[in-house]
């Protein structure tokens, strides 16, 4: 609620947040359209032109949802500007004949449609945009206006911009980089603290990270600043949210010391991490390029690494190679760190006990660097070598995606191509990959493109064979009221058109009464607008239709002469527009993402599964195995990934679905997002433990690890069947399961980490598989793709 105040500061009444938001908005369409409609209408006497102002102002400002503040959505209606320009020319060439136009139709509306996998700027903008290609393909078919036309939309977005911009301007949120530097100082501060003594994160500390992280879930980012557009940048962004996400989670995480002695290698790496993730803050922020402590942390990891006999990721042997002797010996008396990872104040938060550890490390000495010289470590050190070595994985690729970010294919870091995939593909190819990623029968963007294009394409023939008095009614009815699911469409329509009919007998009353007398239309007609475009948003799509039938008779008042059967015409178009939408809801995808979702989540599943064993067989066998990064195993997961997120982010704005429980699985309670944690989790361990390509385990180690893996694939295909069971499928639940794995805490003899770091993997699988059948939101329970 917001309360407005008089001129004397005397409180004069509460409005409504969710009337603030729509009036600031209708304001802006009110003042552009009336000023577009009067000076054509009646200061230039081009009523064509008038007609285009008015309703481009109406497209775009009221049919359009683009995200933002006012300044955003005004750079994208400018930037839209040429698009409108283009669809305005097709549909005056095209409405010359009636099966051009139609075609057209059918074309457009897909393209149109489709757009919305560019991100949720050009799915808010598709509907206005939409609508301007409309108008120009119903009567009259008069190609001589062409200029006119351009005219009247030129104006009409362009003043609408210049309003956005100007006129109640809002503040601006936080941009997704500011959150993920926030996130990034955040794990730097852990990672000091974590460094020094007593080696364990404070409460207060633990919740700083989760509410650092769960800032970053796309849910709590506003949508205009949610990185979802195709480009190098944007991928990077979000690919930096997730690294940054999952170094939180696994520094709050990390096993405590054994002894309260970590030892100096680890204590390095601790250092180099937090100094990483203070450089990527500031590369967020400023620009800096995070090479220097990028370097230090690739030293400072393949240093533990070679001392824990665990895998060195691609990178790492150069520097170890000419470091690894001197480092070594310096990290285990305890005097200095590597490369780019002493202790600055920039990485140490304020009222930080210092980092520097003079503790005895349980670990032994590795003077020399040998591997003849490592000492035999116990299990619980190999444990902890595992997890250590795992964040400073999530820190290299969290520091390397923000250079991408920011600096793009001008980025100081030296990127992997199996995990960074995008960094060295051009724009283009990047775009293709995203539009063919979501041209197929799977993909809720498709089907909502072909849903919508099909109706509007059977209204446009409608209008044109039956020759349909004001199609253009019908056929902007059917945009408006088709939605995504047979039951929002039906319950949406019964809604529109008791609201029509009462906004039609209202357009009667007030045809019959003033008549011919303009004057009384145009006074009118701004005080309606601002009402109908204040309330329609808030009381709902009835009141909007209502009030919106009795606007377009205000302005075809002024255009024409008007008489009162123009409330019927408005009447029967609607009741088309709506039985089309209704028709075409039924027939195409009628539950939307509901059963779309339930689908893709289990065929996510089925792929995961695929790849845990491979990645099982990989490690205890050695060799990089199929379900290395690149690999057809893992294309198809990514892809699965991919098809299942926008099944679930369509979802989230959907009602219950269609035809009630008797028509579909009942499945209570599935938390959606952890099948996309379980896909996340399986592409990234399987990188991780795949990269390089492993030696193999001793006989003992092998068979423990092949053993796990077959089980949490066995476990995924159960929880597969049971969200997608076939018609002989049994029909007995899950039963419940320890999320940690049975016979994962078996230490097998001489086992080595890489047998530790894929057990781990396998345990953050099986809690992610837990997840799926309980609820749970909220920062306590961090929902990331890479909450291990």
């Amino acid at each position: 609620m917001r309360e407005s105040v008089g001129v004397w500061g005397v409180r004069a009444c509460r409005i409504p947040a969710a009337y603030v938001a729509s009036g600031r908005r209708a304001i802006h369409v009110t003042l552009v359209a009336a000023a577009g409609f009067y000076l054509f209408r009646y200061g230039l006497g081009l009523p064509v032109a008038a007609t285009y102002a008015l309703f481009a102002t109406v497209a775009m400002g009221g049919l359009s949802k683009i995200p933002g503040t006012g300044r955003q959505r005004a750079a994208v209606v400018l930037r839209l500007l040429p698009v409108g320009w283009l669809l305005v020319v097709l549909g005056t060439y095209l409405s010359v004949r009636t099966w051009s136009a139609v075609v057209g139709m059918l074309v457009v509306g897909f393209a149109l449609a489709f757009s919305a996998v560019g991100g949720p700027r050009q799915a808010g903008a598709a509907p206005g945009l939409q609508l301007l290609y409309i108008l120009p393909s119903f009567p009259p078919y008069d190609p001589g206006s062409l200029a006119e036309r351009l005219t009247g939309t030129t104006t009409g977005m362009a003043l609408l911009a210049a309003a956005e911009a100007l006129i109640f301007s809002e503040p601006a949120p936080a941009p997704y980089r500011e959150r993920a530097a926030r996130a990034a100082a955040t794990a730097a501060g852990c990672a000091t603290f974590l460094a020094a003594s007593p080696h364990a994160l404070p409460e207060a500390d633990v919740r700083a990270g989760r509410d650092a992280g769960w800032a970053l879930r796309p849910a709590n980012v506003p949508e205009a600043e949610r990185p979802a557009g195709p480009g190098l940048r944007d991928r990077a962004l979000v690919h930096t949210g997730l690294t940054t996400r999952t170094l939180l989670n696994r520094l709050a995480q990390l096993p405590p010391a054994p002894d309260g002695r970590p030892g100096n290698g680890v204590t390095a790496v601790l250092h180099a991490v937090a100094q990483l993730a203070s450089a990527t803050a500031l590369c967020l922020r400023a620009g800096t390029p995070p090479a220097a402590p990028h370097a230090g942390l690739v030293a400072a990891r393949a240093q533990l690494s070679a001392l824990s006999a665990g895998p060195v990721p691609d990178g790492a042997s150069a520097h170890s190679t000419s470091h690894a002797p001197d480092e070594t010996s310096a990290h285990s008396a305890g005097r200095h760190t590597p490369e780019g990872s002493t202790t600055r104040s920039t990485g140490r938060a304020p009222g930080r006990p210092s980092a520097q550890s003079t503790d005895p490390t349980p670990e032994g000495t590795a003077g020399s660097g040998e591997p003849a010289s490592r000492p035999d470590f116990p299990p619980a050190v190999l444990r902890r070598h595992a997890a250590v070595l795992e964040v400073a994985d999530a820190a290299l690729a969290m520091g390397a995606a923000a250079d991408l970010a920011v600096h793009g294919r001008h980025a100081s870091i030296e990127v992997p191509p199996g995990r960074f995939w995008y960094a060295a593909t051009p724009a283009p190819l990047l775009w293709w990959h995203r539009v063919r990623g979501h041209a197929e029968r799977r993909s809720v963007f498709f089907q909502n493109a072909v849903r919508i294009a099909m109706a509007l394409t059977a209204a446009r023939l409608v209008a044109g064979v039956d020759t349909l008095p004001h199609g253009f009614w019908a056929t902007l009815a059917t945009l408006t009221l088709t939605r995504t699911t047979m039951d929002e469409t039906w319950s949406t329509i019964r809604v529109a058109l008791a609201g029509t009919l009462a906004g039609a007998l209202v357009t009667a009353g007030v045809l019959a009464l003033v008549g011919p007398h303009t004057a009384v239309y145009a006074v009118v007609l701004p005080l309606w607008m601002l009402f109908a475009f204040t309330v329609g948003p808030v009381r709902g799509v009835g009141w909007a239709q209502g009030l919106f039938t009795v606007l377009v008779a205000l302005v075809f008042a002024q255009l024409a002469p008007p008489t009162w059967r123009l409330a019927e015409v408005r009447m029967l178009d609607v009741l088309v527009g709506s039985a089309i939408g209704a028709v075409f809801g039924l027939l195409a995808w009628p539950r939307g993402a509901h059963d779309e979702l339930r689908l893709a989540s289990a065929h996510l599943l089925r792929k995961a599964a695929e790849i845990v064993v491979a990645t099982s067989a990989s490690v205890a066998q050695g060799g990089p195995g199929p379900a290395t990064a690149g690999g057809s195993g893992h294309r198809s997961l990514q892809h699965a990934v991919i098809l299942a997120e926008s099944a679930y982010a369509q979802f989230q704005s959907e009602p219950t679905p269609f035809g009630g429980r008797g028509r579909a699985v009942a499945l209570p309670g599935v938390d959606w997002q952890a099948t996309l944690m379980a896909g996340h989790h399986s592409l990234w361990g399987s990188d991780r433990l795949l990269e390089p390509p492993p030696a193999g385990l001793c006989a003992a180690a092998a068979e423990s690890v092949s053993g796990l893996g077959d089980r949490v694939a066995g476990r995924m295909l159960l929880v597969s069947a049971a969200l997608d069971p076939g018609s002989d499928t049994p029909t007995a639940p899950v039963p419940p399961m320890d999320p940690v794995l049975a016979g994962s805490g078996a230490e097998p003899p001489g086992a080595p980490r890489l047998y530790y770091a894929t057990v781990s993997w396998l345990d953050s699988l099986m809690t992610d598989l837990a997840r799926i059948a309980h609820g749970g939101s909220g920062p306590g329970d961090d929902g990331s793709p890479s909450a291990r």
